[in-house]
């Protein structure tokens, strides 16, 4: 798929994070943490390798692809049918389901360091919005900075949860969610420990 990405590079360079999809070993980790969601949104959808994982590892999860590429947004519709494919952004489609029910996974594949800075900002002030309404929220991100996506609000915990050496570049696996729900999480593996 390389040439769709750089196609969509060249048309839009600074929302296309990678020349490269993401590999199976990067996607497969992504969608392992979105097990239990009731709905996955995926940000930045792309070519569809994390899509496909998702599909694989929570079929049982409603899955929401957001990718804001009309190009893109099309292929990945063609390639899975059943998926509701939003070519929207980010910030939009958070927005329109910040009332959403249920225990949501948001899984992100966006370029928070290359994005213009604007986008980036409202973006990830708007998935920190997103996530402060209920601690059963995560953000499950990807970056190949060797410290969190981005700066996260105050009631708000990154953990760095996985790094994967079989991706070009190698990545790190994050997750953003509620302070109360990381203290939750901390205090369950020390009782188990």
């Amino acid at each position: 798929m390389p040439v769709q990405l750089l196609l969509a590079m060249l048309r839009n360079p600074a929302s296309t994070g990678s020349l490269l999809p993401s590999s199976r070993q990067l996607a497969n980790s992504m969608a392992s943490a979105a097990y239990g969601a009731d709905l996955v949104i995926e940000l930045g959808a792309g070519t569809g390798s994390v899509t496909r994982a998702l599909l694989g590892r929570v079929p049982a999860s409603a899955l929401i692809a957001v990718e804001i590429q009309p190009a893109m947004a099309t292929m990945l519709r063609s390639r899975f049918p059943g998926v509701d494919v939003r070519h929207a952004s980010a910030k939009h489609v958070l927005d329109t389901l910040a009332d959403r029910p249920g225990k949501v996974t948001v899984v992100s594949s966006l370029p928070f360091r290359s994005l213009p800075r604007h986008v980036a900002t409202e973006t990830a002030e708007s998935l920190c919005r997103f996530l402060a309404v209920s601690p059963s929220r995560k953000l499950v991100q990807f970056t190949y900075q060797p410290r969190a996506p981005f700066k996260a609000s105050h009631n708000l915990h990154w953990t760095r949860t996985g790094f994967i050496w079989k991706n070009t570049p190698p990545a790190g696996v994050w997750e953003l969610q509620s302070v109360q729900a990381f203290e939750a999480v901390d205090s369950a593996r020390s009782a188990s420990a």
